[in-house]
């Protein structure tokens, strides 16, 4: 059982249901407006363009916007593109590194869904 896979579970989940809605071809903005409804219609807490910030040595050096944080556990990262590659995978990792959230999910709604689980732990 992975940490937080009740959450990940109903994600996915719905990542499926609006990808086989839609399909491929939109533009993010549009898978991510989607997934938003569906995941509030499985009853989970959602925030859109959720705001991190990033501290050197205690001070401010720049700000995130992560696509979705789901339950407040979750950082969904969306991509709209061909295939993932490990860029994708290092932006995901870094918005765990600048938070407390330790699980994320990289979503890609291209030619074929892929989807990519990533835990980083701040201890």
């Amino acid at each position: 059982m992975y940490k937080h896979s009740g959450i990940t579970d109903k994600i996915i989940s719905c990542f499926y249901t609006v990808y086989n809605t839609l399909g491929f071809g939109f533009l993010e903005r549009i898978y991510e407006n989607s997934l938003c409804i569906e995941l509030k219609r499985a009853g989970l807490n959602v925030k859109p363009q959720y705001p991190i910030s990033v501290y050197f040595r205690d001070e401010l050096v720049g700000k995130y916007f992560a696509d979705i944080l789901v339950d407040n556990n979750v950082i969904i990262e969306l991509k709209a593109c061909e295939a993932l590659n490990q860029s994708h995978e290092n932006q995901l990792v870094n918005y765990l590194k600048a938070t407390e959230i330790e699980v994320g999910l990289l979503l890609n709604f291209g030619k074929k869904p892929e989807i990519k689980r990533k835990i980083y732990t701040n201890r």
